[in-house]
């Protein structure tokens, strides 16, 4: 950080969270990397049910965008439960072309996409 401080906020020995100062990049790599493998863990389960049926691939690849459920309902303007009542397979499957298309422009991807799985997600 050429000699630059940044605060950032830490856990103390006595187990209090307190800010720190930092001038390295140590700590926010690390946060960084957790983070991306929890969206990764469930992206990856996320798949799993969609293969056998239990969610919509909309929930796969909303966790494959990094996207979690609040971040996608307030990109695509619905509430929370409505958007998770997409997740059902058998109703994810009777969403309209618009809806579809509204899902699909927010992840980046096309409505054929969003409505499909890879073979396999590693």
């Amino acid at each position: 950080m050429e000699g630059e401080t940044k605060v950032i906020y830490a856990r103390s020995d006595s187990g209090r969270i307190e800010t720190a100062q930092t001038s390295g990049w140590d700590v926010e790599e690390t946060v960084l990397e957790q983070a991306i493998d929890e969206i990764h863990r469930q992206a990856k389960e996320a798949h799993t049910r969609a293969v056998t049926g239990k969610t919509s691939p909309l929930e796969f690849h909303m966790y494959n965008q990094r996207m979690d459920l609040a971040m996608l309902a307030q990109a695509v303007g619905r509430f929370q439960w409505l958007v998770k009542r997409d997740f059902d397979p058998a109703r994810f499957a009777r969403l309209s072309p618009a809806r579809l298309e509204r899902y699909a422009d927010v992840m980046g991807l096309q409505p054929d996409i969003l409505q499909t799985l890879p073979d396999r997600y590693d």
